[in-house]
């Protein structure tokens, strides 16, 4: 009777490699956190000594990767978009998400590996370079979606045309006859928000228009910006006819400073959003806004966050879609007091 064969052990596996056994057992478990190239110099001799199994029981289709999703601040229509076409694209998939509040504490990274997490993917969070050397140590793949700065080599982005949507929404606003246009945007230090703003005066610029002094502002996304930016623009000696306003947010509040002056939206003031939320069709009027595909960005977010979980190459580190602008009844030409700036 001839003795039974020595069971390759993942010692063995790793000695050929040239690698750890540690990395060995990660691809065996499916881990994200190998170098692709190491991955398939793995598998092959995983298949070569017939240590197939252990691979196909720790990846078969009962096993879904999961994917953490953290954003920062309140559950805004923004976010709740964005994340309804993550968990849609999760459900398509067969993977599963774990949504929590952004959490930047100490060895936050790690203990997201020892949980089981095999990417990040962040609403407009910020991670400074500390917390993205955690990510590299710990072999967590990050995506950002509408990254608030420049991201960081390390991390990839999905994006929307921002630039073509400042511009397609100023350009709506003058073939109306307005020459008075403001800007009214959230941080001035956003990628996003810069982006809107240079399509903003690209088109004035391109029209012949003037950007008088006060005309441009920014603060934050929020309802509260847009009321105190449209009290500052109105107050201005020569007011603007209409308003851009860097999300449906900002134009949700610059739409009730206006009521609160006695304007009418939009025979005294026209007013433009960005993102195209659910406040922009629940506004009085309905909000004329450039839609952003927030769901659709959701859905490339989880689909990247997966290849790079599986060890795959993404060709693009920024992904960007289309924004599309979506007229309704906060836009109109200007009424009769309005004039072309001196």
């Amino acid at each position: 009777m001839r003795p039974k064969a020595r069971r390759t052990t993942l010692a063995d596996i790793a000695q050929a490699a040239g690698v750890s056994v540690a990395t060995v057992s990660k691809v065996v478990n499916g881990r994200g956190d190998v170098a692709p190239h190491t991955r398939t110099r793995v598998q092959e001799l995983l298949h070569q000594h017939h240590y197939l199994a252990p691979v196909f029981r720790h990846t078969k289709a009962t096993d879904m990767p999961t994917i953490e999703v953290q954003f920062k601040g309140g559950l805004k229509s923004y976010v709740a978009e964005t994340l309804e076409g993550i968990i849609d694209s999760a459900a398509e998939s067969g993977a599963s998400v774990v949504i929590s509040k952004a959490s930047l504490a100490p060895h936050w990274a790690r203990d997201l590996v020892s949980a089981g997490r095999r990417a990040v993917i962040a609403i407009t969070s910020v991670y400074t370079a500390a917390h993205l050397d955690e990510l590299s140590r710990s072999g967590l793949p990050l995506v950002v979606l509408d990254p608030l700065h420049v991201p960081d080599s390390r991390v990839h982005s999905i994006g929307a045309t921002n630039f073509t949507g400042g511009l397609a929404a100023t350009r709506h606003l003058l073939s109306l006859g307005h020459h008075r246009i403001a800007y009214l945007g959230g941080p001035a230090a956003a990628v996003c928000n810069q982006a809107r703003t240079h399509g903003y005066r690209a088109a004035m610029e391109a029209d012949g228009m003037r950007v008088p002094d006060g005309y441009v502002r920014s603060g934050d996304f929020t309802y509260e910006t847009g009321l105190l930016g449209a009290t500052a623009l109105l107050s201005l000696q020569e007011p603007p006819t209409a308003v851009f306003a860097g999300n449906d947010e900002i134009a949700a509040g610059v739409i009730e400073t206006a009521r609160t002056r006695g304007l009418r939206i939009p025979e005294d003031l026209s007013v433009v959003g960005f993102d195209d939320t659910s406040p922009a069709r629940m506004t009085t009027p309905p909000l004329t806004t450039v839609r952003q595909p927030l769901r659709e960005m959701g859905g490339t977010a989880l689909r990247t966050a997966l290849r790079l979980a599986n060890g795959e190459k993404v060709e693009s580190h920024h992904i960007e879609l289309a924004t599309e602008l979506v007229v309704r009844a906060s836009t109109a030409p200007p009424g009769e007091g309005a004039s072309a700036p001196g």
